[in-house]
């Protein structure tokens, strides 16, 4: 009896221990809420993405942990899987499908996720980021509407590379680098334009890219200060080059500024460049968080687009907040030469 109630003990002893060394969190976002662009009928829509997330870590002993993250997202008001701004539905896994290493090496991780360039630039952008705000900056202006995996399948985020290896440097002095580097493997995709001929240059369909896609970023943050510059090239040779600052003269108000150069000359035949440039603000008062932006993009050959946003956060709990937002776009070049857009909605993580 004695001895069963010892091995008892230390099986109950070891499986603690082993609990303890890994774990799995489940996490997510819903926002919904409803929107209005000029143009268009008034519907329920999102500002952030909807997502349902898991990850893990679990401890291999030495400083060495092993880690993965999977993400689907979704669309609020139908529960389907996310689909892009022309109804093409996106990939199960479309945030996120990593797995990998952390150690004192730094982190190495395996399969898709968010270019070095493009995660590192949303912490300066006024929306922080949130693709489908409809007054946010990033997915055009903060990335100057760089694609950073065109050969991708229709549907797909213009802002992950599939196929790729990530690597992200310990953070020493506030300084991290980091590095994301895809394969060629064609990846299912449609015949994009490319440089195959002088008049109708094209990829065909499914083809692998030309040149091995890369990404590089170099971030700082220390105390009220923060940068990065970065620079990335995709598959079909486009590269595009960013610099960013915020700076942070009380704790409670963020000032930001960015500047990006996209150069597509090598599928482009006339007028490659497209320059872009943001100035934004987060100012925090209590419950309350303001939101404000201006930026131009300016493709060569043709008139600049301009946009102003305002937006305004309520914190109902640290999970919880309401939000409304407006922006103005001028883009001249387009069949609607003045965009209005407002939203409210609510958005909660769990």
């Amino acid at each position: 009896m004695k001895k069963s109630l010892l091995a008892l003990a230390l099986f109950g002893a070891f499986a603690g221990v082993a609990s303890a060394q890994s774990s799995v969190t489940i996490y997510g976002a819903l926002d919904a809420g409803v929107q209005k662009s000029t143009g268009t009928t008034t519907s329920i829509g999102k500002s952030d993405n909807n997502k349902l997330g898991f990850k893990g870590v679990e401890d291999l002993g030495n400083g060495l942990k092993a880690l993965f993250q999977l993400e689907v997202r979704f669309e609020p008001d139908t529960g389907t899987v996310e689909s892009d701004s022309k109804g093409n539905q996106r990939p199960l896994f479309q945030g996120e499908s990593r797995v990998g290493l952390q150690g004192d090496f730094g982190t190495v991780r395996l399969g898709r996720g968010k270019s070095a360039f493009q995660d590192s630039s949303a912490a300066f952008e006024p929306w922080n980021g949130m693709g489908n705000a409809g007054a946010g900056f990033q997915s055009d202006l903060q990335v100057a509407g760089f694609n950073s995996d065109p050969l991708s399948p229709t549907g797909n985020s213009k802002n992950r590379l599939s196929n790729a290896v990530f690597y992200n440097t310990p953070v020493i002095s506030g300084f991290q680098a980091n590095v994301s580097v895809a394969t060629k493997e064609a990846n299912n995709g449609p015949a994009i334009v490319g440089t195959g001929t002088v008049l109708a240059p094209q990829f065909a369909a499914n083809s692998e890219a030309r040149v091995t896609p890369y990404s590089l970023s170099a971030t700082y943050n220390n105390g009220p200060f923060a940068g990065m510059a970065a620079y990335e090239r995709n598959g079909v040779e486009e590269k595009v080059w960013s610099l960013a600052a915020s700076f942070n003269p009380i704790s409670d108000l963020k000032l930001m500024a960015s500047y990006q150069k996209q150069d597509q000359g090598s599928t482009k035949l006339v007028n490659p460049n497209t320059k872009a440039w943001i100035l934004g603000a987060n100012y925090t008062i209590g419950a309350s968080k303001i939101l404000a932006g201006y930026g131009q993009k300016s493709p060569d050959g043709a008139e600049k687009i301009k946009q102003a946003s305002l937006g305004y956060e309520y914190s109902l709990s640290k999970r919880t907040y309401v939000y409304a937002d407006v922006s103005n776009k001028k883009q001249p070049a387009a069949a609607v030469t003045s965009v209005n857009y407002y939203g409210v909605g609510v958005h909660h993580n769990f």
